[in-house]
């Protein structure tokens, strides 16, 4: 088997990386940052290939399936994300648009190209790595939110199609909680509660995608806190996440 994975060169696709290298599955790699992806790939003992490109490019997200498409993929796995704290009506909205190129329109495309191989064959896996941030609004993280509810949801729905196929490929949602990446130095913010590894999510995330999973959320206290979501009010929802997000903001201030 082969994996693509994108967002590789650190946190949870970096670790991904290595565990399907454990499993002996073959990688492409691809990222912004060339040196970390062939320090990486020195690492693993699979055939592996590495890819330079900024996906926030449009053009680059389609460059990237013509350079894949003869590879005979077999797993998807769209990791490539970032945040940014802060009110929406003072952060930056260039970052912003970048943030929704990268979280959303990358993944969307490679999602629809790979798909469409992957139903011709009968075959295949595409993990999104979304968010629990997937299931709410997010007040001071409000646009990183809005991405990953639209991931989120486009992987569902798209799983229920293939069930309604009955086809044999699969797509599922990894949604971890707070998790320990790179992720607050590039959103400016911090974590206020426990963040789980990275390692740890990358290894939960692969195990519940090969057992056809369609949502995976990694820890217990995702799934109490996801199901808990259906009788806390909107209103209440909104209050909470911000005080959450406001902590992050206030603890990196302070």
């Amino acid at each position: 088997m082969k994996a693509l994975i994108t967002g590789a060169s650190s946190g949870i696709g970096r670790d991904m990386a290595r565990y399907l290298d454990k499993l002996g599955i073959d990688l492409v790699l691809v990222a912004r940052r060339k040196e970390k992806l062939e320090s990486l790939a020195k690492e693993l003992n699979v055939n592996t290939k590495i890819i330079s490109l900024d996906l926030g490019k449009e053009s680059n997200v389609y460059k990237l399936y013509e350079k894949c498409k003869e590879e005979n993929i077999d797993i998807l796995i769209n990791n490539a994300g970032f945040g940014l704290f802060g009110d929406f009506a003072e952060t930056d909205l260039a970052v912003e648009l970048n943030m929704i190129d990268v979280n959303i329109k990358a993944p969307h495309i490679l999602t629809k190209l790979f798909l469409k191989d992957f139903i011709k064959k009968d075959s295949g896996y595409i993990l999104n790595v979304c968010s629990s941030a997937g299931f709410m609004a997010g007040p001071k993280l409000n646009t990183y939110y809005a991405t990953k509810n639209y991931l989120t949801k486009l992987t569902m729905a798209i799983n229920e199609e293939l069930r309604q196929r009955k086809s044999k490929v699969v797509i599922s949602a990894l949604c971890p909680g707070p998790t320990s990446t790179e992720f607050n130095k590039v959103a400016k913010g911090t974590f206020g509660i426990k963040e789980v590894s990275s390692e740890y999510v990358a290894k939960y995330g692969i195990d519940k995608m090969f057992q056809e999973k369609m949502i995976i959320l990694p820890t217990l206290s995702m799934k109490l806190g996801n199901f808990g979501l259906r009788f806390i009010p909107y209103r209440l929802q909104l209050i909470i996440a911000y005080h959450i997000q406001w902590k992050k903001s206030r603890q990196k201030n302070n």
